[in-house]
């Protein structure tokens, strides 16, 4: 078995229908990947976004319906975006109609035009984490409380009175919850407050080795040990068995192969096992591969086949 787990991550605001996502869903699940991901913004970003955007929670219920083995969840929700209490609701909801395999990413949110662009608040940036700090003690209040009993929380943003606490979801105590960033201080001491996993988004191997060790560094002042954070890495992939290959899949996600090469997956079969090793050395046990072609199988096919053997130890 290989001891690092691989991901399906996908962006559907750049274009996707409920339908192109399940053929990704299904296709993960039957190449053996670990897990389908998505991200969850309203707005597409350098295209016009057609048909448009899906709700990322609406999409992983229902797929929670149509797969099996999988573990779904989001890289990341935007707290903007949705009350706590609410959120709670809907996450509880997916993870119970998937049968316990959900996950929530959830992070402060970040683009401000999507927010223009629906109508939804976007305060300060030091309000938005403020308002993040409190939806993870709201919603891991919730999910924790003990059936019969009730939660109260009062915040500086958010008021919680007598609430029922319903309902549980299917993992107990709660789902994994990820957090993740580029964040210097925030960041990583809500990991290592709320977090199962930290992921290090788009990073090249000394960024992210850095911000591993700046959550460690957080676990270590919480009391908690760091080996009970699982940590984790985004990558773009693009790979290809020859030269014309990785081309024409560069060209269909327009990006620049060389700096896909420096930050993402991308290459050769050999190429994208060794940027997963050098992830993996420093620490990193789970690998996001963002797949931003919906109509290309085939590379997740060639991924299957010619990496993951390849990362068998």
């Amino acid at each position: 078995m290989t001891d690092v787990d691989l991901r399906v991550f996908i962006e559907p605001q750049q274009g996707a229908t409920y339908d192109d996502q399940l053929r990704v869903a299904q296709a993960t699940e039957a190449l053996g990947f670990d897990a389908f991901f998505r991200s969850d913004h309203y707005l597409a970003m350098g295209v016009d976004g057609r048909p448009g955007p899906t709700d990322s929670w609406l999409t992983l219920a229902a797929l929670g319906r149509e797969t099996s083995t999988i573990r779904l969840g989001t890289l990341v929700t935007s707290a903007t975006f949705r009350h706590p209490g609410a959120l709670a609701i809907a996450v509880a909801q997916a993870d119970q109609m998937s049968g316990g395999r959900v996950e929530l990413g959830l992070g402060a949110g970040w683009f401000e035009a999507e927010h223009a662009a629906y109508g939804i608040p976007f305060p300060s940036v030091g309000e938005r984490f403020d308002r993040l700090e409190e939806s993870f003690e709201i919603i891991t209040g919730l999910w924790e409380t003990p059936s019969g009993r009730t939660f109260d929380y009062l915040g500086d943003h958010y008021r919680i009175a007598n609430s029922p606490a319903l309902p549980k979801p299917a993992q107990s105590p709660r789902p994994p919850i990820i957090v993740g960033g580029l964040g210097k201080q925030r960041t990583p001491a809500l990991a290592a407050r709320f977090a199962d996993e930290f992921n290090t988004v788009f990073m090249p191997v000394h960024a992210a080795a850095e911000q591993i060790g700046r959550v460690r560094a957080a676990c270590a002042r919480a009391g908690r040990r760091p080996g009970t954070m699982t940590f984790s890495s985004a990558l773009v992939l693009c790979c290809g068995r020859t030269d014309a290959e990785l081309a024409r899949r560069a060209e269909a996600i327009g990006r620049d192969l060389g700096e896909m090469r420096e930050v993402g997956a991308a290459g050769t079969p050999d190429e994208v096992v060794e940027k997963i090793e050098a992830y993996r050395e420093i620490g990193a046990r789970r690998i996001y591969l963002q797949v931003l072609d919906l109509t290309d199988l085939d590379h997740l096919d060639l991924v299957a086949k010619e990496v993951v053997p390849k990362l068998i130890r």
